[in-house]
C-alpha cells in the first residue's frame, strides 16, 4: 500500500479550492522540500550507466541544519512533513504527518509503514489519522489499520452518480452543495495470516461514529429538508449522530514487490463485513468490499515504466447504513481515489470505481518522474432506481514525482485532474496508489 498522507489530500481535494493559487502550491511544497529527512539501507534496482538520486542528496551540504544524519537501522526510511496551507473551505491549516516505513532482515521480507498525521485549521477542524500496513513475522502476519478522528465540515450532495449532468456546460456543482459539519471516529482494524504463498485469510474490527451532526441548510419547520434528513428519516436513522459495529472475514492476495510503490504484481482483497443491531438507532446490514490493484512492468531495463490498474467496488448487499456510512468517492482507506473530484461527491448504496495510471521516468537519475491517469466512478440510488454503471463519471489528470527515498522508492507526488465540472490538484507523498 502506498503512503498515506490524507490529510494533505483532504486539504487539497475539495470544490471550494478547485485551482489553489500558485503562492499556495510554492508555499505547500517549500514546507514539504525542506523538511524531507530520509534514511536507511538496501539493494535497489538501477539504470545502467546512470546513478539514481533521491532529493535529499540533492540539497544535502555538511552540516546542514537540514541534513538529517542516518540511524543505524537497515531498511528503513522515517519522513516528517508539516502541512502548511490555507484554502476557503478550511481557512488556514497547519499540522504535521509523519510515516515510518521498514522491513525486516530477510531478503524476501517486505516493505511495512506506520503513519501519524494531525492537522488544525482556522475553520475549527481537527483531523487525526493512523494508519498501519504492516507484514510481519516473515511475511506470515499481515495488519491492515484505518484509525481516523476528525472534528470535521464536508458538503454532500445526493445520492448516485447521474447528479453531474453531461450535457450542461452552465452547471455549477456547488448548486448541488449541502454543507454539514461533524464529528468522525473510526476505527479499522484486520489482521489476516498467510495460508500459502501470498495468499492470507483473516478478520477485522470496524468501529464507526458520527456525532454532533449540523446539518446546516436543514430547516424543518420552513419545509427546507436536505438529502441527508430525507434518507436518514426515510430509514429510522437519527440525523443527530448514529454508529456502526461490525466484523468482518478478509481474503487477500499481495504479490506486489513493494507496499510503497511496486513496479510489478498484483493486490487482490475482498471483505465482507456485518453489522449487527445493537439499539434502536442501529440496522443490521451486510458490506462486501473487493479491491484489485495490478501493475506491469514495461521495460526490462528502466522499472520507472509501470502501466497500473485499481478497481474497486463497495456494495450494500443486505440491510441500510445511515447517510454519511454510504460508499462514497475518496473514502476509501487511502482517500486518495477520484483525483478530479472533490470528496464524498459521489455516493449511493453501491459505489464501482476504476483507475489505470501510465507511469515513466523523466530523468536519467530517477529523481524526477511523471504520470498520467484517468478514472471512472460509478455510484446507484435505489430511491430513485439509479443503477449502478446507468451514470459514469469520468477524470484524467497528469503528475509529477520526486524521488525523496530510493531504497524504499518514496515519491512525493504532484498531481492535476480534471473531472465533469470539476477540477483540483494534489499534494501527496508516495503513490495514488
Amino acid at each position: 500500500m502506498s503512503l498515506n498522507f490524507e490529510l494533505i489530500n483532504i486539504f487539497m481535494n475539495n470544490k471550494y479550492a478547485r485551482k489553489p493559487s500558485f503562492f499556495n502550491q510554492k508555499l505547500i511544497l517549500l514546507c514539504l522540500l525542506g523538511s524531507i529527512g530520509a534514511f536507511g539501507q538496501s539493494k535497489i534496482d538501477s539504470i545502467p550507466d546512470c546513478q539514481i538520486k533521491s532529493l535529499p542528496e540533492i540539497f544535502k551540504k555538511k552540516d546542514s541544519v537540514l541534513t538529517i544524519k542516518p540511524k543505524p537501522k537497515k531498511d528503513s526510511f522515517f519522513l516528517i512533513i508539516p502541512v502548511i496551507g490555507s484554502s476557503p473551505a478550511t481557512g488556514f491549516l497547519y499540522g504535521a504527518v509523519t510515516q515510518y516505513t521498514f522491513k525486516g532482515e530477510l531478503a524476501e521480507d517486505k516493505y511495512s509503514s506506520v503513519n501519524l498525521g494531525a492537522t488544525y485549521t482556522t475553520n475549527k477542524q481537527l483531523l487525526i489519522n493512523a494508519k498501519n500496513n504492516l507484514l510481519l513475522n516473515d511475511n506470515k502476519i499481515y495488519l491492515s489499520g484505518d484509525w481516523r478522528y476528525y472534528i470535521f465540515s464536508q458538503s454532500n450532495y445526493g445520492l448516485g452518480s447521474d447528479i453531474i449532468p453531461r450535457n450542461n456546460k452552465d452547471f455549477d456543482l456547488e448548486s448541488l452543495a449541502q454543507p454539514m459539519e461533524y464529528d468522525y471516529f473510526k476505527f479499522h482494524q484486520a489482521a489476516s495470516f498467510r495460508v500459502k504463498g501470498d495468499f492470507y485469510v483473516g478478520g477485522g474490527i470496524h468501529l464507526d461514529g458520527y456525532t454532533n451532526i449540523v446539518d446546516q441548510q436543514l430547516d424543518v419547520e420552513n419545509d427546507v429538508l436536505t438529502e441527508h434528513y430525507k434518507y436518514n428519516t426515510k430509514y429510522g436513522f437519527s440525523v443527530n449522530e448514529y454508529y456502526i459495529n461490525g466484523v468482518s472475514l478478509n481474503l487477500l492476495y499481495d504479490s506486489r514487490d513493494n507496499q510503497v510503490n511496486a513496479n510489478h504484481g498484483t493486490y487482490a482483497n475482498i471483505n465482507v463485513r456485518v453489522n449487527p443491531s445493537f439499539g434502536e438507532n442501529q440496522a443490521t446490514s451486510t458490506v462486501l468490499f473487493t479491491e484489485f490493484k495490478h501493475y506491469i512492468p514495461l521495460s526490462k531495463t528502466n522499472l520507472q515504466h509501470v502501466l497500473a490498474f485499481w478497481v474497486y467496488g463497495q456494495f450494500l448487499t443486505r440491510g441500510d447504513l445511515p447517510y454519511l456510512n454510504l460508499p462514497a468517492l475518496g473514502w476509501d482507506k487511502t482517500s486518495r481515489s477520484g483525483r478530479g473530484y472533490t470528496q464524498g461527491l459521489i455516493r449511493g448504496q453501491n459505489l464501482a470505481y476504476f483507475e489505470t495510471e501510465y507511469r515513466f521516468p523523466i530523468t536519467c537519475n530517477q529523481l524526477l518522474s511523471g504520470t498520467v491517469f484517468a478514472n471512472f466512478t460509478s455510484a446507484s440510488d435505489r430511491d430513485r432506481n439509479i443503477k449502478l454503471f446507468q451514470s459514469v463519471q469520468p477524470a484524467v489528470g497528469v503528475g509529477l514525482r520526486v524521488l525523496i527515498d530510493k531504497f524504499t522508492r518514496t515519491n512525493l507526488i504532484l498531481n492535476q485532474a480534471w473531472g465533469r465540472h470539476s477540477d483540483a490538484f494534489y499534494l501527496n507523498a508516495g503513490e495514488t496508489f
